[in-house]
């Protein structure tokens, strides 16, 4: 009997071990360049990997005779009949089609669509970057220069208050900001050289900490470029953009380097010019300095400057006063500088285990000139105030990633610690007069605010299902020192915040995923906030629960939902006429996103993005509980031409719906529906072509806020729509040269 049942351990260990072998890859190009973040995926068991930076792979549950479906956009679906071991695989580069596309059962499945858009509609200036990203909005208000205020899931975000926004691993959002909280300027990256948009919706991701609310966006580069090019733009309001991309190493498939640089010019559609100059600078080099690591080393250097009209009250527009694109004060605008440095180092143990470092250093100057109110507060000078802000930003973070495969079970393991440090010195807000008078220092201090944090992330794969558990832990300090107190003061504070995720995910096919996401996120409150309420909601937290599903029902459809509830145990406010942000209340919101992408043609694709969210404060009446300019409904989509012959366009159109500008909706801000056209042909190594912004010419607010102000003939204050007005029809045409 003993004997019975030792064999049939033996035998059903032997069978387990059977169906658990795993086995071997590599995967390249047609010119043999390692491909990464190939998708591998068995078509009998369901088993699935990814290529490493090497291009190696090993899958789990896997024997001979199986079939894998290697998919990455880009290239070619390829069907392989494992035989040989190693099994050796050589993708093939081709036009983009819907048909290429596979649902993957990870939770970042929706990344998908951003790589569908960015195929579709390649990003062809700084302000198109984050409209990659479906539901989401922005809106520009301070001369071009300034960073966006952004909209997504019932949230105005302003700046970056509740969305984590980095470029290449490098955070964007600006913490304790002299303009607002979560300030995120992308205007340091130049177009061209994105690759990739990475983006999730809410606060379910471990490696993404403060801001990761409403959801994140990492933006990253090239590690390398084919060709150079060369690239010169000229449109209406006296706008030139010059570009161009510079490779530096050639036939060498283990090092890549290029030059980047832009240089953009313009005047806008306003009666007071903008004068508006930017000039970015990167250089990247990414390349193996032994068989087993990859190092990149990357430089940016972003300058920029500006004058601006800023928001002009409704009641100027109405009584003649001044035009649309006229100014109360158009002494407004700013300056700003950036200096990036990152290294980044791969380290890959074996097949399965890789460890990824980076380390990083930002330089960062601002100054902003505002007047919200202009003669509310001082009836002789007016109300202009001046913000600005020298930084220094320092982090370190490294990340251990491991590919487990037992029996009938798949893992990936994540773990990560880091920390990232704000060093701010003479941070600002002033009373000032015409730019150079200074009438009254309102507050001026230093800031040293340090984030130090670790995650563990596992992704367990069981049969058809994937679950993520993870746990993020951050610990917080916040230093401020006050510059106008006659005494020296130097106030801290410090808080511990745990942050749980549970993802899980149904994947029965390769075309379709159904999902449950939970988790708690946060955003940190500005130090300056943070001492002067002695600790009280240091990093008020984010609850946030989505149910949706990706689903390809044929070879040319991709679709995508989600049912989601966010709940804030705190709201930040704009506060018009102090030009800051501070702490309110709780809120709740909850909507729906539905996503279409359909291949109508070879060379015709449709698509598009409808977000609906119904936004409320908790803690206020009924009728009393809207919350200011939180949008209810958008979408965005039009139609895309790619043709053989070389020719490729696009018919773009977004709409933003009315909204409340004030909590009880007596005052609202009216929405827009705008058109852009893009047409451009490739001829040999040139391609010409043109941009129309505003298609229609369509007479729109391209943001809004309810303000009190009072002009300088006005005995009395009047609270209304300010807002400043979209860009009219804007037509600029475009040569660029490869080589």
């Amino acid at each position: 009997m003993k004997n019975t049942l030792l064999c049939t351990a033996i035998l059903l260990l032997f069978c387990a071990t059977a169906f658990a072998q795993e086995i071997e890859g590599r995967i390249t190009d047609s010119k043999g360049d390692a491909i990464e973040s190939a998708y591998i995926y068995n078509q009998r068991t369901g088993s699935h990997a990814h290529s490493n930076t090497k291009g190696l792979f090993i899958l789990g549950q896997t024997i001979t005779g199986d079939t894998l479906l290697l998919n990455l956009i880009g290239y070619k679906n390829r069907l392989v009949v494992v035989q040989d071991y190693p099994v050796e695989v050589v993708l093939q580069e081709a036009p983009f089609e819907l048909e290429q596309v596979v649902i993957t059962p990870e939770l970042k499945s929706l990344n998908t669509i951003s790589a569908v858009n960015l195929n579709l509609n390649p990003v062809k200036s700084s302000q198109e970057i984050l409209r990659v990203v479906p539901g989401l909005v922005i809106g520009q208000h301070a001369g071009g220069g300034k960073a966006e205020q952004i909209f997504l899931r019932g949230f105005d975000i302003d700046h970056g208050t509740d969305i984590s926004i980095s470029a290449d691993g490098i955070p964007v959002n600006m913490v304790s900001h002299a303009h607002g909280q979560g300030y995120a300027d992308l205007h340091f990256l130049i177009p061209e050289t994105i690759e990739k948009v990475d983006f999730g919706k809410g606060p379910y991701y471990a490696d993404k900490g403060n801001f990761a609310t409403a959801g994140y966006v990492n933006l990253q580069t090239y590690d390398k470029i084919d060709q150079s090019r060369v690239a010169v733009e000229y449109g209406d309001f006296n706008t030139l953009r010059a570009v161009g991309l510079l490779k530096l190493i050639n036939g060498s498939p283990r090092h890549n380097a290029y030059l980047a640089s832009e240089y953009y010019l313009t005047d806008g559609p306003f009666e007071s010019p903008q004068n508006f100059n930017r000039l970015n600078l990167m250089a990247k080099y990414t390349g193996w300095v032994s068989a087993a690591d990859k190092l990149s080393l990357q430089a940016s250097l972003f300058q920029s400057r500006w004058d601006a009209s800023g928001q002009i009250p409704l009641r100027a527009v109405e009584s003649d006063l001044i035009s649309r694109f006229g100014a109360i004060d158009d002494t407004e605008g700013g300056s700003t500088s950036r200096v990036n440095l990152l290294a980044r180092l791969d380290h890959i143990i074996d097949p399965q285990t890789f460890v990824r470092n980076k380390l990083f250093f930002s330089a960062y100057d601002f100054k902003l000139y505002s007047n919200f109110t202009f003669f509310l507060n001082d009836p002789v000078f007016g109300d202009q105030i001046r913000q600005q802000e020298n930084r220094s930003i320092y982090g370190v973070e490294s990340e251990f990633n491991k590919r487990l495969d037992l029996l009938n079970t798949g893992a990936d393991i994540k773990a990560g610690i880091g920390f990232r440090s704000d060093m701010v010195e003479d941070i600002e807000l002033s009373h000032t007069l015409n730019r150079r008078t200074t009438l009254d220092a309102i507050s001026l201090g230093d800031i040293i605010e340090t984030n130090f944090y670790t995650y563990l992330d596992a992704e367990i794969e069981l049969g058809e299902w994937l679950v993520n558990p993870a746990i993020r832990l951050d610990y917080f300090d916040f230093l401020y020192i006050d510059h106008l107190s006659l005494q020296y003061i130097s106030q801290s504070e410090n808080e511990v915040f745990a942050s749980p995720k549970l993802n899980i995910s149904y994947s029965p096919t390769p075309y379709l995923q159904l999902y449950l996401k939970n988790g708690i996120g946060f955003h940190s409150n500005d130090t300056r906030v943070v001492v002067a309420r002695q600790g009280r909601q240091i990093l008020p937290a984010a609850y946030g629960t989505d149910l949706g599903l990706n689903w390809k029902p044929s070879g040319r459809l991709l679709m995508n939902a989600a049912l989601w509830h966010l709940f804030l145990e705190q709201e930040f406010v704009y506060v018009g006429d102090e030009g800051v942000v501070e702490p309110s209340g709780k809120t709740r919101r909850m909507g729906v996103d539905l996503g279409i992408h359909y291949q109508a043609l070879n060379w015709l694709f449709f698509d598009t993005e409808l977000s609906y969210a119904h936004a409320r404060a908790l803690e206020e009446d009924n009728g009393q509980n809207y919350i200011p300019l939180a949008p209810a409904f958008t979408a965005s989509g039009g139609f895309s031409v790619t043709g053989k012959s070389g020719l490729n366009g696009g018919l773009r159109g977004r709409y933003l719906a009315d909204r409340p500008a004030n909590e009880d909706n007596s005052v609202v801000a009216e929405g827009y529906f705008v058109v852009d056209m893009n047409l451009s042909h490739t001829y040999r190594n040139f391609t010409y072509g043109l941009v129309i912004e505003n298609l229609f010419n369509t007479e729109w607010n391209e943001t809004q806020f309810n303000t009190e102000t009072r002009l300088a003939y006005e005995e009395e204050s009047v609270s209304e729509i300010h807002f400043t007005p979209g860009t009219p029809f804007f037509i600029k045409g475009r040569v660029a040269l490869e080589f």
